[in-house]
């Protein structure tokens, strides 16, 4: 079954309906209607574990491999690969070179440019747009750069709907299915709504509620969710659906304001409410400067990027490599703007990591820049904070080069859902 979604301009996209959609009433007995019902979610089961093994692939696998990963007979595997294939979820490569006897054997990944995702982000120095296939791909992109601090939510929302206009006007998708769209923004959400997002200075913003008019091309839904949450995805994963090599760390994503991912063995770890990873509201000097959610001391005011600009002696619109090279040359100010960096994300950092036990950091933003230059002084620190450091030292790392990866990660969580339940495609 399929449903039609008008675009922007006239051209039509087409997308499996849910799987909740009504279905035309069986004239089978019960008993074969059980039967069938049972052999169906086998199948879908079936399809979902052989997607997720070729896309979780670091090298193309072939049908013999998925049966091997599998334990399915290599009928039931290639029949299996067929169905994924025609739906141009899967792709094949051209057959590799054989020196045995039989068939070549035929590599396969993720397809290219048939099933996309929107990938959108508000945060307070820009907001993006990315149309992203399976295979990760970026197949369209518009970047604003502004500054949205206490801007409003509809009047903003409303720009990023022309972009997303924009992106899905592109040729690169004249042939693509849109899996949807997800939204990524600097603060706590709940159920679809931003519940409070201090260096945007928005609060209780529904965004699909605001945007209703303009979500036709993805079904009328969007999927909201914290950026930094988002951002790790895109740390803790190569693709969508391929695990990285660190599985367990914590994300901080840099901006003016400071959030974190947590992962956990390749998982975004959201907590029970969804609201884990505050960590730029951690309270790192009692008597320190007032923040914006109303405390002082909190460690984005002494690591959020406009601070340690600020603090180098440099203006607000330089950019970190800026920072690096003033650290370079030895200028006092930016070595103790770095400085004051690295202690107050150390006291934060370290108690974090005494608690959940992750044992690795991966910064992200405006701080996976200042990586080497932060690394000399917090990694020391935190060896001396951490309690289990002799045996488990905590590492810092850089994160993925990407200039807008809570746009990057929104899509990815979108087609994610694809290769999880490839059955609706199929």
């Amino acid at each position: 079954m399929s449903q039609k979604l008008r675009r922007p301009g006239g051209r039509t996209l087409v997308r499996p309906t849910s799987a909740a959609s009504p279905a035309p009433p069986s004239r089978l007995p019960s008993r074969r209607r059980a039967a069938s019902a049972s052999q169906s979610s086998l199948r879908d089961t079936n399809l979902a574990l052989v997607a997720q093994h070729v896309f979780a692939s670091p090298a193309p696998l072939s049908r013999a491999d998925v049966a091997a990963a599998t334990g399915m007979t290599r009928s039931t595997a290639s029949r299996l690969v067929d169905a994924l294939v025609a739906a141009h979820l899967l792709a094949e490569l051209p057959p590799a070179a054989s020196s045995g006897p039989g068939r070549p054997a035929v590599p396969l990944v993720p397809a290219r440019g048939t099933v996309a995702a929107l990938g959108l982000e508000v945060n307070v120095s820009r907001m993006a747009v990315r149309a992203i296939d399976l295979s990760g791909a970026v197949l369209a992109e518009r970047v604003v750069h502004a500054d949205l601090a206490g801007s409003d939510p509809t009047a903003t929302l409303s720009r990023l709907a022309d972009l997303m206009e924009q992106v899905l006007e592109a040729p690169a998708l004249a042939r693509a299915r849109l899996a949807g769209a997800a939204l990524a923004l600097p603060g706590l959400v709940s159920e679809g709504t931003l519940l409070r997002a201090p260096n945007l200075g928005w609060s209780g913003v529904a965004p699909a509620t605001r945007l209703a008019s303009r979500l036709d091309p993805v079904g009328g839904r969007l999927l909201v969710g914290n950026e930094a949450d988002f951002g790790a995805l895109v740390a803790a994963r190569t693709r969508p659906g391929a695990q990285a090599q660190t599985h367990d760390f914590i994300y901080l994503s840099g901006e003016n304001g400071i959030g974190a991912g947590l992962v956990r063995d390749g998982v975004v770890i959201h907590g029970s409410a969804g609201f884990a990873g505050e960590v730029g509201h951690v309270q790192v000097a009692p008597d320190g400067p007032e923040c914006g959610c109303g405390n002082r001391g909190c460690l984005e005011r002494y690591a959020g990027r406009r601070v340690i600009l600020t603090g180098a002696g440099l203006g607000e619109d330089a950019s970190p490599d800026q920072l690096v090279r003033a650290w370079q040359e030895g200028r006092e100010e930016a070595r103790a703007s770095v400085s004051a960096a690295a202690h107050a994300l150390a006291v934060a950092l370290s108690a974090a990591i005494n608690i959940l036990d992750i044992p690795a950091v991966v910064l992200g933003g405006h701080l996976a820049p200042l990586t080497e230059v932060l690394r000399p002084e917090l990694e020391p620190e935190l060896s001396r904070r951490v309690l289990a450091s002799p045996w488990s030292p905590p590492r810092v790392l850089p994160a993925p080069s990407d200039e807008t990866p809570g746009a990057t990660g929104a899509a990815w969580a979108v087609l994610e859902g694809v290769v999880a339940n490839p059955a609706e495609w199929v």
